[in-house]
């Protein structure tokens, strides 16, 4: 049956469970955003098409599912790309539909004309220019399968207007096949069987997990290895909540501001078992002194990112999921379990650690962050979805809200982008109508795409952000003061606006606490008012992320206060 471009796009989203998509439209794609009012998806227009992009991304990381946007050619297209890049860093299977000028125009610098497809191949897992409408099906239908398959990714789809208004024959593709793209998912038998043998002869094991385990859905197959086998386990802040926060063998997020115990671990551990991980450097620390004393079993789907950056003794290539569903299959067969009296020293040590350095702080006359996070985590009863802006702020959410499920935190990882959180919470709670989603912000970062409340009123999304408003760029002035000696080089804000009244003026609500014994009123409060709240919280300004580690020192080298 003869289709349009643009009713082609409307069909194969729907083939592929689309139900909401986030964009802004413009000239290039108004075929397309013609045909999608007649369509029964549902679009959300952001008021930023760097917000499209991280609400896309937000709903991805939340659900599960692919996370679609929608912009014009040019400016449109290239307001995309600091979303692209950190859905790309951190593995997040998104589809990206640009708008392009007419093909006969292309490379005569036309009016909004940007080689989109050019910019942005460094920061996909692979993009498309449909130069014909009768190759429209199949780069949207491979584009969708490339973005969820293997280690996942955004894939960018560039459509010229005329492809979207041009007909063609029209005949469903019921299934996609790439000759040069076959992920791996079945790990090497023999390889397990190494893995095993560490297992059994390890003394001081750890599991390290990361992101590829939340992605693959196998936070039940990592929790019963190492329920079943005593093994301790510590993550990177994109795999927290794939390990429960709250159970005896979690040690706290690793690395540069991991726990104390959690570095010492890695340190001192015979044997590591590192899963849906890529050793970033804001882990590892000096990668010379880095779980020196352990062979590394490295489990993950993407074969490039196994020996990248760590030397390993027995690389797995496969899905995390599949791999320790079998993992955990061969412990069964073999009878291991954790009644072992070597376990139990090495748990005793570890126990020790946690007890040596405890994450504290002592709240005083001004409101510390920790506080207000630890209270937001007891409010909620670590049931909300949390979403974070990017510096400080992240940090402590990562220690002091305990994630004892995985996709209820939602940060930006690999890229570390500012601005990310609040439209990220719009799209996570696109995805979850009635969940509870809080973006935790500094107040430097949220005013990077603050115009994304105009959305969240829109749209009668409740999403509600709590600010730490230290009245400066929290993290780079902590590092201006540990290591410039003070010389705050602008990272002090000279003005601000009200946080209050700046929610009202969109049409939310707004909220202020300055004193410590505010802070659990105001919060109680906020959490439960209807539609977006803006809670501001006036924090020590000059208040550090510790544990610390320097940059280029080992991860034991740690600033504890």
């Amino acid at each position: 049956m003869e289709r349009t471009g643009a009713q082609i796009l409307m069909e194969i989203l729907k083939e592929e469970g689309v139900d909401t998509i986030f964009g802004f439209p413009g000239g290039a794609v108004i075929d397309l955003y013609d045909e999608l009012m007649r369509s029964g998806l549902n679009h959300i227009l952001v008021r930023h098409e760097q917000g499209a992009v991280h609400a896309a991304d937000g709903y991805a990381r939340a659900s599960g599912k692919v996370g679609v946007c929608l912009v014009t050619s040019g400016p449109g297209a290239t307001n995309t790309v600091t979303g692209i890049a950190t859905a790309y860093l951190d593995s997040i299977p998104m589809v990206v539909i640009t708008g392009q000028v007419s093909s006969h125009l292309i490379g005569n610098d036309a009016f909004q004309e940007v080689d989109i497809v050019g910019i942005t191949r460094p920061c996909t897992k692979h993009n498309y220019l449909v130069s014909r409408v009768e190759d429209l099906a199949k780069a949207l239908k491979e584009a969708f399968y490339i973005a969820r398959s293997g280690r996942p990714g955004p894939v960018l789809v560039d459509i010229p207007k005329n492809v979207g208004a041009a007909k063609t024959d029209y005949q469903p593709i019921e299934s996609v096949a790439i000759k040069s793209y076959n992920p791996t998912y079945t790990p090497n038998a023999k390889q397990l069987e190494k893995a095993l043998g560490l297992l059994k002869a390890a003394r001081k094991p750890v599991i390290f997990s990361g992101g590829g385990v939340i992605l693959s859905k196998a936070s039940i197959e990592l929790t019963t290895l190492a329920r079943n086998l005593g093994i301790p386990v510590t993550s990177s802040l994109m795999g927290l909540g794939a390990f429960p926060g709250s159970d005896p063998l979690w040690l706290g997020m690793l690395g540069m501001h991991g726990t104390y115990r959690a570095n010492m671990a890695i340190s001192n551990c015979d044997l590591m078992l590192a899963i849906g991980v890529r050793f970033d450097d804001r882990v590892t620390g000096k990668t010379d002194c880095f779980a020196a004393q352990a062979k590394i079993v490295h489990i993950d789907i993407d074969p490039t990112s196994i020996r990248k950056n760590i030397p390993v003794a027995v690389p797995v290539v496969g899905d995390c999921k599949i791999s320790l569903t079998e993992l955990n299959r061969l412990v069964a067969e073999y009878n291991l379990s954790a009644d072992n009296a070597q376990r139990a020293e090495w748990l005793t040590q570890v126990d020790y650690w946690r007890k040596e350095h405890k994450l504290a702080y002592k709240q005083q006359e001004i409101i510390k962050p920790q506080f207000v996070v630890e209270t937001l985590y007891l409010l909620t009863k670590g049931q909300a979805i949390i979403t974070t802006e990017v510096g400080q702020n992240q940090m402590w959410s990562a220690q002091y809200y305990h994630f004892d499920q995985p996709q209820r935190f939602i940060t930006s990882g690999g890229l570390g982008t500012m601005g990310f959180g609040l439209p990220a919470a719009i799209g996570a709670q696109a995805a979850f109508p009635d969940a509870l989603v809080v973006d935790v912000a500094g107040d430097g970062s949220i005013q990077m795409n603050i115009q994304e409340m105009a959305t969240a009123v829109q749209y009668k999304l409740p999403v509600k952000i709590v600010i730490l408003n230290n009245r400066c760029l929290g993290m780079v002035r902590q590092w201006q003061q540990l290591f410039y000696d003070r010389r705050y080089s602008q990272t002090i804000a000279a003005h601000e606006p009200d946080f209050v009244k700046l929610a009202e003026a969109f049409g939310a609500s707004g909220l202020r606490a300055s004193k410590p014994a505010e802070v659990e009123a105001t919060l109680q409060r906020g959490l439960t008012m209807p539609g977006p709240v803006i809670m501001e919280f006036v924090v020590e300004s000059e208040e550090c992320v510790y544990p610390m580690v320097p940059a280029g020192r080992p991860i034991t080298d740690m600033l504890l206060v």
